[in-house]
């Protein structure tokens, strides 16, 4: 090949990789990471784009030069001469993907192998899946548990996560990984927050009417900020104050699918629990009875409109008497005069 052929070549691959570059690096396919796992993850990301760019850019400037220099003449209806191939460059480019596809198996490798690595002290907290809410328990914080994630930054945390219905499956964007939450089975999940934020937490399994309300938040804090919310949050809770009831139907995850406390705003896929005293005289109970029996059988008496079989039925086994008790009266209280 002449020498001039050669420069046509190069020139055409370098322009052709410049704009499959630009459009790689000035376009936002991915948010800023936010976990020193997603750091880890862009950098996998890199190193297939780069190859892929300089494949395209090498197979483009073959295919414009083609088109270009051996192009015929419109009333040319003869056929091309016989190639037989080339035994050396079909040996070349069966090597030299093995050789990248391996290159990508081994840095990958090495990726998830650091991503597992959990340390010596990972902060661990229960991450709880169900239709339609996340809810966070924090077992070294005396039993703490919200619906927003709280996490200190640059600690190394492991999420176990576990649903108690459907399939889910939890999602950080910033994060950089999913993990499904399967009923019966924890999986886990580690990452290392490497910046402060509030970042958004959604469910990407199809997991019934109200999946698209399955959003949570996690806030990533400084560590003694952490510290401090953990405390003063387990405390409130453990002590069953007059809060107490509050706390409980936060960190369950009830205002997902219910209203309490905000006619403005209606119930999204269980029924307005501000109406719950007009609901007891369905079945003819007093009031208190008819929520408790509500939050452990869900499915005993169903308000007209709503489908059943929505509701956890795991209430009863997972919150204790004692939290049962604070979350009645804590509704009782809330919703006295409600209207029919």
């Amino acid at each position: 090949m002449r020498r001039g052929s050669i420069l046509q070549l190069v020139v055409i691959g370098v322009i052709a990789g410049a704009i499959a570059g630009a459009v790689a690096y000035f376009v936002p396919w991915l948010p800023k990471p936010a976990t020193l796992e997603a750091e880890r993850i862009d950098w996998v990301f890199w190193f297939v784009t780069i190859i892929c760019i300089v494949i395209f850019a090498l197979v483009s400037a073959v295919i414009v030069y083609s088109v270009i220099k051996f192009r015929v003449p419109p009333d040319d209806d003869t056929d091309g001469p016989p190639i037989h191939g080339h035994t050396g460059l079909e040996i070349l480019w069966t090597a030299v993907p093995a050789l990248l596809v391996t290159a990508i198996g081994v840095f990958s490798a090495i990726v998830l192998a650091k991503n597992d690595n959990l340390g010596k002290h990972p902060l661990h907290i229960d991450v709880i899946a169900q239709q339609f809410a996340w809810s966070f328990k924090y077992p070294e914080s005396n039993g703490l548990a919200s619906t927003e994630l709280r996490l200190p930054v640059h600690r190394s945390v492991q999420l176990r996560i576990r649903a108690l219905d459907v399939l889910h499956s939890f999602w950080v964007p910033q994060f950089g990984q999913k993990q499904d939450a399967v009923p019966g089975q924890v999986t886990t999940l580690h990452i290392t927050p490497t910046r402060v934020g509030r970042f958004p937490i959604k469910c990407t399994e199809l997991c019934g009417l109200g999946h698209a309300f399955m959003r949570a938040t996690a806030i990533v804090m400084p560590a003694a900020e952490y510290d401090a919310w953990a405390s003063k949050q387990g405390q409130a809770q453990s002590t069953g104050g007059a809060d107490a009831g509050k706390a409980i139907f936060d960190s369950n995850g009830c205002a997902a699918c219910h209203t309490l406390k905000g006619p403005e705003r209606p119930a999204k896929v269980g029924p307005d629990l501000d109406r719950l005293p007009a609901f007891a005289k369905g079945p003819g109970q007093t009031l208190d009875a008819f929520i408790r029996e509500s939050i452990v059988k869900p499915d005993a008496y169903v308000e007209k409109g709503y489908p059943p079989n929505v509701m956890p039925k795991t209430f009863g086994s997972s919150l204790s008497s004692k939290q049962l008790d604070a979350l009645v009266k804590y509704l009782v209280a809330s919703t006295r005069g409600g209207g029919a």
